[in-house]
């Protein structure tokens, strides 16, 4: 599927929070969101990135916006990801990729030569409408909120 992109409204979609609770794109109605995708929890560019998200969480929660990560992992993985890095914020857990696959960020990457399926790291911003606001396709891993702030700061 195809990545959505700015002006356009959220797919929709079903998955599973890191506390087991189900939630559904509707659930981002009401409230601005960084829905951001990643690979691979307790990995050294996904683990820079939640702590960045984690560590701006307060600016962007002034400037309206929650936190809702997505990746592969299971819930397990993603209760202990959470506890570890305290990050405060909800991940979804996305194991037969169908939230990746509506964003159009599960795509075939290569790594040392060799092919295979996996999340393309993508932040979505989006209004409390559901559209998309903004599109972040080159993620500064180490600086992402300070990324985000600088462009609703612009």
């Amino acid at each position: 599927m195809a990545k959505p992109t700015a002006g356009e409204l959220i797919p929709a979609f079903e998955s599973t929070t890191q506390e087991g609770v189900p939630f559904c794109s509707k659930e981002l109605i009401g409230t601005r969101t960084v829905l951001y995708f990643y690979p691979k929890d307790n990995t050294s560019g996904c683990t820079l990135e939640a702590q960045s998200l984690r560590d701006g969480r307060e600016a962007l929660r002034e400037r309206g916006f929650r936190i809702v990560g997505v990746s592969p992992d299971s819930v397990k993985s993603h209760t202990g990801f959470c506890a570890k890095h305290e990050l405060g914020f909800t991940l979804l857990a996305d194991t037969d990729h169908s939230v990746c696959e509506a964003f159009g960020v599960w795509a075939e990457k290569s790594m040392y030569g060799r092919k295979y399926m996996g999340v393309l790291r993508t932040t979505f911003l989006i209004d409390a409408e559901g559209r998309i606001e903004h599109v972040f396709e080159k993620v500064d891993t180490k600086n992402h909120y300070r990324q985000i702030i600088d462009w609703l700061d612009k």
